[in-house]
């Protein structure tokens, strides 16, 4: 079996909100939106912000718990990026979880909460190639 994630959805309260988030914070350009879901197109998956209601009906579930025990990761190229970015995204309706910093394992990083409390760790790593259709390759 192939390993891939095809599309992350996050359930939000707020789609405008969520949506000045990823738009202005990241600088990312929705593909498709109505009154319930916006999707972002990545690297080779889908990001998609989905209105709570919508995303517990369509999954049969109740009571979407946040924040959950997972945290997203966008990488960027330079040590020196980290920061003012978590910034852009605090000024869009995020919240420093983290301020950068560097961890044991190397590179420097830092946390932020999305306006749903859904956790993105901010990272540059050294050894982790991006390439300039921005996929992130590991490396040691």
């Amino acid at each position: 079996m192939q390993q891939q994630i095809s599309v992350i959805t996050l359930g939000v309260a707020d789609l405008a909100r969520s949506k000045r988030f990823y738009s202005v914070g990241f600088g990312w350009s929705p593909i498709f939106e109505n009154e319930e879901i916006v999707f972002y197109q990545m690297n080779g998956l889908i990001l998609g912000t989905w209105l709570d209601g919508g995303l517990e009906g369509d999954m049969l579930r109740d009571g979407l718990k946040r924040p959950g025990a997972f945290s997203l990761a966008h990488n960027v190229r330079n040590r020196d990026d980290v920061a003012p970015l978590m910034d852009r995204l605090a000024s869009s309706g995020g919240r420093i979880l983290r301020r950068a910093d560097a961890p044991p394992q190397g590179g420097f990083r830092g946390y932020v909460a999305d306006p749903d409390n859904h956790s993105w760790e901010i990272a540059f790593n050294p050894t982790w190639r991006i390439d300039e259709r921005g996929l992130v390759t590991f490396g040691l």
